[in-house]
């Protein structure tokens, strides 16, 4: 999708093509580390996450995964300024995901500049997180994340691996690990499975990433 088609002005055609939103597909299931596009591939339509997780990445020259973002349900990706993927974008467990027709209304618009600005906004604060945080500061900022992502409950799921935790914080999968040891035995969170966390102590995991 080109930066003109995402944020110039479209008229619509009629007064219900103004008020009807983007139309999307019925979700196609994708399983664990299925690909949805890759990097080269035509971008000519966006994805909404009906459920799971995706996950968007770049292969580095001597063949690691930098991982730049993770989409969860209900959230919108595949936004690119040139008409093509410069990413690949897999899912990052079982998942459903509805691609998006392009349509000229200004609901539409709207909603699809809101969505791009949230993924800049988000891709800004990880470039922080990364930056500047050491290991713990960082993970209990993307716990932080995860949860207001989720509908900001104490109880929330984590549906990507260790290992992709940590190549989207710049850190080993023993790194990741060692954190979460760290901040179940300090109380500060409930491991209640491999993919799900509680929040035990919401205050204490906000001060570290502040």
């Amino acid at each position: 999708m080109s930066a003109a088609a995402l944020f110039a002005p479209l008229a619509p055609r009629n007064r219900e093509d103004a008020a009807r939103p983007a139309p999307a597909e019925l979700p196609t299931m994708y399983s664990a580390g299925a690909e949805i596009y890759a990097q080269g591939d035509r971008a000519d339509r966006l994805y909404r996450v009906a459920f799971g997780a995706v996950r968007v990445y770049r292969l580095l020259a001597d063949g690691r995964r930098q991982i730049c973002a993770f989409y969860l349900p209900g959230e919108v990706f595949g936004f690119e300024v040139d008409g093509r993927h410069h990413f690949f974008a897999e899912a990052a467990c079982a998942s459903g995901i509805a691609a998006i027709r392009q349509v000229s209304s200004d609901e539409a618009s709207r909603e699809h500049l809101e969505s791009a600005l949230r993924s800049l906004v988000r891709a800004q604060e990880h470039l922080l997180v990364v930056g500047r945080q050491n290991a713990l500061e960082r993970i209990a900022a993307f716990l932080v994340d995860m949860a207001e992502r989720q509908g900001d409950l104490a109880q929330f799921d984590l549906p990507m691996s260790r290992s992709d935790i940590g190549d989207y914080l710049g850190l080993t999968i023993e790194t990741v690990s060692r954190v979460f040891s760290k901040l179940r035995a300090q109380g500060v969170i409930r491991l209640l499975g491999i993919r799900s966390v509680e929040m035990a102590k919401p205050g204490v995991l906000r001060a570290l990433c502040e």
